[in-house]
């Protein structure tokens, strides 16, 4: 069992909390640094990927980005920007010595590796692993307000009067959200989820609110401007694009990322929604190894 260590990166005036699994060896093999959803959710469902320590021989990392479980703050809406999660993951990189490195992120992890290859253009970053990301905020509402028509007619009359109204609230609205986020979302493996996907975790509403908006559909927080379709040629980065068959992903949103990827390669998985390494974590991990290692060289 590899070891795992703990600790804390002073950013900004506040910290932000890391866990390594895993010791830095001399064999090639560059560290894989783990970029959660929201935002403001946690590195929680990423400790599935802590076989790949042993079974790889090679360092993960992974953290709560501030605003969230460990790295948990509020009442600072102004740091609610692409640029400060992008300030962090740089500041990360350079407190731990990850001159080279790997990339995996889901969901906005996924959004914040395409703006980080974009505005930064990092260096030491071998290949991403894109995973149930997406490059546009117009896309995605796009495709979600699509999707709302497959729905029962009354679930249908619930979402579109709170995106009219702007109240997200009440029980038909509950019941509509409950059902999509079932339908694209929710662990396929359902209860059999491990601990660590399950486990109380304390989320970043605050950090969701601002960064993204009140609600899953239509984005009007800071991220509500991100477009980068016509700026994913400029990513020079590997890039293993992944998404599940039921998604809030959908198939479009990522053969798009795929398709504008100069160097990329598209799995789209049966059997998993929006976290294919948990609903798919054999067969995901035998693939993630197989990548990096090609990568490493």
């Amino acid at each position: 069992m590899a070891k795992v260590t703990e600790g804390y990166m002073p950013f900004l005036d506040y910290r932000t909390y890391y866990r390594i699994v895993g010791e830095k060896k001399d064999n090639g093999k560059a560290p894989l640094i783990c970029l959660h959803g929201g935002p403001g959710s946690t590195h929680n469902y990423y400790e599935v990927l802590d076989n790949v320590a042993d079974d790889d021989e090679r360092q993960i990392i992974m953290y709560d980005q501030l605003g969230c479980g460990n790295s948990y703050l509020d009442g600072h809406p102004e740091l609610w920007t692409q640029d400060t999660w992008l300030d962090e993951l740089e500041a990360l990189r350079e407190h731990l010595g990850l001159d080279e490195c790997h990339i995996i992120g889901q969901s906005w992890g996924g959004m914040m590796q395409i703006a980080y290859a974009i505005e930064r253009e990092p260096k030491g970053v071998k290949s991403f692993v894109i995973s149930s990301g997406h490059p546009s905020s117009s896309l995605w509402e796009k495709e979600g307000l699509r999707r709302i028509k497959m729905m029962p007619q009354d679930m249908q009359d619930a979402i579109n009067h709170a995106l009219e109204t702007g109240d997200f609230t009440g029980e038909a609205y509950d019941r509509a959200v409950a059902e999509y986020m079932h339908r694209y979302c929710d662990y396929w493996i359902g209860e059999d989820a491990p601990e660590c996907c399950t486990r109380p975790k304390k989320t970043g509403g605050e950090a969701y609110l601002y960064g993204w908006g009140p609600n899953e559909f239509a984005p009007t927080g800071s991220l509500r401007d991100f477009e980068y379709v016509d700026r994913l040629g400029e990513i020079k980065i590997p890039s293993l694009v992944c998404s599940g068959i039921s998604d809030l992903c959908s198939p479009l949103v990522a053969k798009t990322i795929a398709d504008g990827i100069p160097v990329s390669k598209w799995i789209l998985w049966e059997n998993a929604r929006h976290t294919c390494f948990v609903d798919r974590h054999d067969d995901y991990c035998r693939v993630l190894i197989e990548w990096l290692n090609e990568h490493d060289k």
